[in-house]
């Protein structure tokens, strides 16, 4: 007599009911492989931001100063190094003094010079660099007023000039008494580096005074000393 077959075992497990009822249901492979690429994709972020940190900063270039705000906003040592360079080309127009020379007596290397006053020079036809006759670099310099010296900030050649030969005049007169020079200054001013116009004092009492308290006995053009 023949046996009843029995019902062969499914070839994969039964899923569950809730599995049945969920349209989303995968299978547990299919959550490993999800979970693997996840993961590798982390470990490649991980890597590239360890190579981004791991190269060098770029400093933030520096530029040079072109108003009086941007000038008191640089580091003591950068605005000692301005003012050099400042001095060095001043020496190299007033004095007609070669670039090495100029910046040995401003105690500053000729490449700062070149590097920072670069719009303030030209090479001639031996390739030397020559100090131009107008310039629009930003200088900080001294003047007298009724009540001492104070800094000012006036933008090229021009100006510094101006303001460099009203400060020969004033150490003549000190010197001499002689007011010949001074007159020539009565009623110009000199224009700061915000357009403002500041009168040159020519008032031979009031030099007197400032020149008694010793206020421009030895003063520099330059309001740092260098």
């Amino acid at each position: 007599m023949a046996r009843p077959k029995q019902n062969q075992k499914s070839a994969h497990p039964k899923r569950s009911a809730a599995a049945r009822n969920n349209t989303s249901y995968k299978p547990k492979r299919d959550h490993l492989k999800s979970s693997a690429k996840t993961t590798k994709s982390a470990s490649k972020s991980l890597a590239k931001a360890k190579r981004t940190s791991s190269k060098p900063r770029v400093k933030a270039k520096q530029r040079a100063p072109r108003t009086e705000a941007q000038y008191l906003a640089k580091p003591e040592t950068f605005k000692d190094t301005w003012d050099r360079v400042i001095e060095a080309i001043s020496k190299m127009l007033n004095s007609k003094v070669s670039l090495t020379q100029a910046a040995r007596e401003a105690r500053v290397s000729p490449r700062t010079v070149t590097k920072w006053g670069k719009s303030a020079l030209r090479k001639n036809k031996s390739g030397k660099y020559v100090v131009k006759k107008n310039d629009n670099l930003l200088r900080v310099l001294s003047i007298p007023t009724s009540e001492g010296t104070q800094p000012i900030a006036v933008r090229g050649s021009k100006q510094a000039s101006l303001l460099g030969e009203y400060w020969n005049a004033v150490h003549r007169y000190l010197q001499t008494g002689d007011t010949s020079r001074l007159k020539e200054f009565r009623g110009q001013k000199i224009k700061d580096a915000n357009g403002v116009d500041v009168a040159l004092l020519v008032d031979p009492a009031a030099l007197n005074r400032l020149g008694s308290a010793g206020v421009l006995s030895f003063e520099s053009l330059y309001a740092r000393t260098t």
